[in-house]
């Protein structure tokens, strides 16, 4: 284990091949400590952090140690080519999920409005928004704590997004969107995965329904037809095994064009159809 005492005296090299964790994450926790790009982690490689910038990467190191999320640690993650910050209080964006965004701006129409469903970081909202700055886009989400950070992200980039506290449709105004997406907690009670890796450090509640995996599917699918406009889409992700119940879902409320989109890793990912009157 590397305390603050240990590397007292060690160059950026030296620390690298110290480390016990592998050396991407090594680099990334000391251009976070040092403050310093990863091409200047490079270049100053003899340098040797003073007391301050010591202590906080001994810290870093040992709560990865611990098994906490990289992002969490630094304070951000990319995703669809933009910074985010993110928080304990939100999920960690992940790359499968920009599947979902590429869709959505695909069946964006010009000048089109759009609703984000448990929008958590803005990562979805405000990477669409950034893509498309002529439309309209509203997140919504049930956790004041995620709202805040999500507001930050888009303040971050510039872009117009507009933020309400709700509990999935709860609380939404009297209004159609020509598309709504969501990335909903889809994670079925008890599943092992939620006790390890990152899943252990995220909230819970974004993570899991504490049901069969589709509650709050079910619940997006069902209020979806009096939200979006005619020849609308819904459009969301789910887990690796729940495409054919999704599609299930979409179909048994009228949706046509109903179809699942495979991820990088061709997983079903996403499901979605178009409402039709």
């Amino acid at each position: 284990m590397m305390d603050a005492a240990s590397l007292a005296g060690l160059s950026i090299a030296q620390i690298e091949r110290l480390s016990t964790l592998p050396p991407l994450e090594t680099r990334i926790l000391l251009c976070h400590a040092l403050g310093l790009s990863r091409v200047q982690l490079i270049t100053r490689s003899e340098q040797v952090p003073d007391a301050a910038q010591r202590e906080l990467l001994a810290q870093l190191l040992l709560r990865r140690q611990a098994g906490e999320p990289i992002a969490y640690l630094t304070g951000s993650r990319e995703f669809y080519g933009l910074e985010f910050r993110v928080t304990p209080a939100v999920l960690i964006p992940r790359p499968e999920t920009e599947l979902l965004v590429e869709l959505a701006i695909e069946r964006l129409p010009e000048g089109g409005s759009l609703l984000d469903l448990g929008t958590g970081s803005g990562a979805i909202a405000v990477a669409i928004a950034h893509a498309r700055p002529d439309a309209h886009l509203t997140a919504l989400d049930a956790s004041a704590a995620a709202l805040e950070v999500a507001r930050g992200n888009a303040e971050r980039h510039g872009v117009r997004v507009e933020f309400l506290q709700s509990d999935w449709y709860a609380a939404l105004p009297a209004m159609r969107f020509d598309l709504v997406v969501s990335n909903p907690p889809y994670i079925v009670a008890g599943d092992t995965h939620l006790a390890q890796g990152d899943l252990r450090f995220e909230p819970v509640d974004a993570l899991t329904d504490h049901a069969d995996g589709l509650s709050a599917l079910r619940t997006i699918v069902s209020g979806a037809s009096a939200h979006l406009a005619d020849g609308g889409w819904l459009l969301m992700e789910h887990g690796y095994d729940q495409a054919e119940a999704v599609r299930s879902l979409l179909a048994a409320r009228g949706f046509a064009e109903v179809q699942s989109w495979r991820d990088l890793a061709g997983i079903e990912r996403a499901s979605g159809g178009r409402l039709v009157a």
